[in-house]
């Protein structure tokens, strides 16, 4: 595909995932015939188009009836995603940054993807590490310096 033909101009700001295949043989994305894609009326400005056409697009996907994960990977996007679960254990999201349908259903369900790949991807283990000699000589010389610093704020004794 020719960069001319594509459809949609991202900004600089938009990162797009990519999914990656997972060692346990699972699925990376969230199949299309799982979630449920409601249009409503958007709010803000808009003019006419506001008023006449719903193009907010609103998603809703069931992460527990959900055959497309494992229930560990299903765990996992739980435990990432929680604060984004309503009490059915649904994933609710929306979009109404554009002004069509189209535009505004592909970016919650790009959104949705990102979301879950980077839940069930495995989080890189932090292998600890201790400061360098010359790291701790320069902290305790800065510690020096500050502390004759404050010691020249004391007051000063004139004698004549």
């Amino acid at each position: 595909m020719i960069f001319s033909e594509m459809r949609y101009q991202f900004s600089p700001g938009d990162e797009i995932v990519q999914p990656k295949k997972q060692e346990q043989g699972g699925q990376s994305t969230v199949p299309e015939d799982e979630i449920k894609i409601e249009f409503v009326r958007s709010s803000g400005p808009g003019g006419q188009n506001v008023n006449k056409r719903a193009t907010k697009a609103v998603l809703s996907w069931d992460v527990g009836a959900s055959a497309a994960f494992s229930e560990e990977q299903k765990e996992m996007i739980r435990r990432e995603l929680g604060n984004r679960l309503n009490s059915e254990d649904c994933i609710v999201m929306s979009s109404q940054s554009e002004r069509s349908q189209m535009r505004n259903q592909e970016d919650v369900i790009r959104r949705l993807q990102n979301l879950v790949v980077e839940a069930i991807t495995p989080q890189k283990e932090r292998r600890p590490t201790k400061p360098s000699r010359v790291a701790k000589a320069r902290r305790l010389d800065d510690k020096r310096k500050m502390g004759r610093k404050k010691d020249l704020r004391g007051k000063v004794d004139h004698q004549d």
